[in-house]
């Protein structure tokens, strides 16, 4: 399978990356996110996140992964968000059928690249379900170590949004070195 283009994205993309968004969150964020809000309008919840943020992009990059006029992938990055983690990967969503393609790694790795080249700080981070074993997995592979756990904010400080208290894990690289699994390597 090619590795499709990665582009940054514009707020042109607000409504296609709103979608994949909710559909990944369908799939995976059950039991931590309450099923009202998950079968409820979340794509129009999630549309307006992506319009402030494509609108209003300063200190950070949306990098996404296209395979013909399909998005098949897609990452946000916060440039120097933590001051002892550095920047913090606020999303990154593959869907399913590119899943153990390199994708992900591809989004990752630019990801990196940009944080070295912008922020001030070496270290990126990101926050992952506890249930999300697989994603645990995945970044692991690519050299995050888990440094902590702590409890999920509810997506627009709803906690009705919740199911119950769901737990996070913080993944980090100290310095932004994503390493690429040799079955990924060409």
């Amino acid at each position: 399978m090619t590795a499709p283009p990665i582009r940054l994205a514009t707020v042109d993309d607000a409504e296609r990356i709103a979608g994949l968004h909710a559909d990944s969150w369908r799939r995976h964020y059950r039991g931590a996110y309450a099923d009202s809000y998950l079968d409820g309008d979340v794509e129009a919840d999630r549309r307006a996140v992506w319009r402030s943020r494509l609108t209003a992009p300063d200190g950070t990059r949306t990098l996404l992964a296209e395979h013909g006029e399909r998005l098949v992938g897609f990452l946000h990055v916060v440039f120097d968000h933590d001051t002892r983690w550095g920047s913090l990967v606020d999303n990154l969503h593959v869907v399913p059928d590119r899943h153990r393609t390199g994708v992900g790694t591809r989004l990752l790795t630019r990801a990196a690249e940009a944080v070295t080249d912008r922020a001030v700080g070496a270290g990126m981070y990101l926050w992952v379900l506890r249930q999300n074993t697989g994603a645990q997995a995945f970044y692991a592979a690519r050299g995050a170590i888990c440094v902590e756990t702590a409890t999920v904010e509810p997506p627009g400080g709803d906690a009705s949004r919740l199911d119950g208290t769901p737990r996070k894990l913080r993944m980090v690289w100290a310095d932004s070195t994503v390493r690429c699994p040799p079955s990924e390597r060409r």
